[in-house]
């Protein structure tokens, strides 16, 4: 993502940096950090540990109008034990009825909780939870200041959900660990269009409205999920992936603002140019949102990161395609360790700079290394920080590229490229966290990389000798 200015990561929040503004032992560094409630260490209301979601399938009948929602939500989880009672993250409107394998539950709300009570208890295997609800679904408000959740436009609304915003309209297990598919059939007036993740399945018109259905088979963390309804101009692409698949690319232009042809076109050549990098894309299909929510950043959203009006330069739009590797398909266990998804995403920027003309990774890094010791670029150290609001900060964003440019030049250009290459195929669809990056690079390199690590990653302050 990318962060607007003085909000998370630094100049637009790309998934969320200033893109478009443009004697511990490797025994400490390696130690997780101590599980809270739901396992998250930085949300530690957020998600549990106690089920694992397997589908999402989400309905929604949406009035833009009035921006009223009728919901039923589908989820399809399985558990290790026996559930007396469980409870899903939602702080969205009145739950009208939940069904715990057919049968009706009771439930009720406390804060940012759905709690259910099944009848009879859930036993350990696969059930299958049914949430219906109407209302109009909330902005939610972060610690940094900043607007996710369901964000309302001029003609609709569209969903964005870093770090926690999901829960406003989507009860789930609302946690980047837990990883799941999903299906979106979305019911809007013929004269809106609705944008979702993955592949579109196709469209129905019926005395309702049109139907919108979307479908996200590769596993999806909930606050990658997006739904954009409005006016759009729909482009339709398609492009060879390096494996040869044929990738299909959707991209929705908010009718009145537009401002994203440019961003259209770029979009599968940056694609390319990544693959190169990388190796292949991770998804079936591609994409971009453009739409009038002014919340100040650009969302890496799976497989269609979405845009606010006039947002999307060449540098953003490397930084959310390159999300799609780092952050999507690779995802954060905890949200300690965001650096991992920002910190790449920005490199594949100086990267993109370099290729042409601008500045070269080095560059960039050696202006960054010249700030004074008391720059915010040096505390907290990008998976120290304690507070969310930190979350895309400076550190996490500049700090964590400039982690990578100093791995390079300590390992050299080629093994680096291994290391990212093995990275994304040893992790992809799946979840990691920064000790592993550890480990895999000394593999990759046979180097003892603990001091640089701790340096760049977990010390307050300026390291020394780069």
């Amino acid at each position: 993502m990318t962060a607007p200015a003085g909000r998370r990561g630094g100049p637009l929040r790309a998934a969320r940096v200033p893109a478009l503004l443009l004697a511990v032992t490797l025994a400490g560094l390696l130690a997780p950090l101590p599980a809270r409630a739901g396992g998250e260490t930085l949300f530690p209301d957020v998600g549990t540990q106690r089920l694992q979601v397997r589908t999402y399938d989400v309905r929604l009948d949406y009035a833009p109008s009035t921006n009223r929602v009728e919901a039923d939500v589908v989820v399809r989880a399985r558990t290790g034990k026996r559930l007396k009672t469980f409870a899903l993250d939602f702080e969205g409107p009145t739950v009208t009825e939940v069904l715990v394998d057919g049968e009706e539950a009771t439930h009720s709300r406390e804060g940012s909780s759905l709690r259910v009570r099944p009848r009879p208890p859930v036993q350990p295997g696969r059930f299958v939870v049914r949430v219906s609800y109407e209302g109009r679904p909330p902005e939610h408000t972060d610690p940094d200041g900043s607007t996710e959740g369901w964000v309302r436009t001029s003609d609709g609304a569209v969903a964005l959900g870093q770090p926690v915003g999901a829960m406003t309209w989507l009860p789930s297990n609302n946690t980047p660990g837990d990883k799941a598919r999903f299906v979106f059939r979305v019911t809007v007036p013929g004269t809106h269009q609705v944008a979702a993740n993955g592949e579109l399945v196709g469209t129905a018109t019926s005395t309702r409205g049109t139907t919108w259905t979307w479908r996200q088979d590769e596993p999806m963390s909930t606050y990658l999920a997006m739904v954009a309804i409005g006016r759009f101009d729909v482009t339709e692409q398609t492009m060879r992936s390096i494996d040869g698949r044929r990738l299909p690319l959707w991209s929705f232009e908010d009718t009145e603002v537009g401002e994203a042809d440019d961003a259209i076109a770029l979009t599968p050549q940056v694609i390319s140019w990544l693959e190169r990098k990388v190796g292949p894309y991770p998804f079936s299909s591609a994409g971009l949102v453009s739409d009038d929510a002014y919340v100040g950043y650009a969302l890496e959203t799976q497989t269609r990161p979405f845009y606010p009006p006039g947002a999307a330069s060449p540098a953003l739009v490397v930084h959310e395609v390159a999300h799609q590797w780092f952050g999507n398909s690779v995802t954060l266990t905890d949200w300690h360790d965001i650096w991992l998804n920002e910190g790449f995403a920005t490199y594949a920027e100086w990267m993109w700079s370099g290729r042409s003309g601008g500045l070269t990774p080095r560059q960039h890094f050696d202006r960054l290394y010249s700030r004074a010791p008391s720059s915010d670029l040096w505390s907290p150290a990008p998976t120290e920080f304690t507070d969310p609001a930190d979350l895309f900060g400076e550190p996490v964003y500049l700090r964590g590229a400039m982690t990578l440019q100093a791995l390079r030049e300590r390992i050299g250009s080629k093994d680096f490229f291994r290391l990212l290459r093995r990275w994304h195929a040893k992790h992809e669809h799946g979840s990691a966290e920064t000790r592993d990056l550890v480990r895999l690079a000394e593999k990759v390199s046979g180097r003892d990389l603990g001091r640089l690590f701790r340096d760049w990653l977990r010390t307050d302050g300026r390291p020394s000798g780069y």
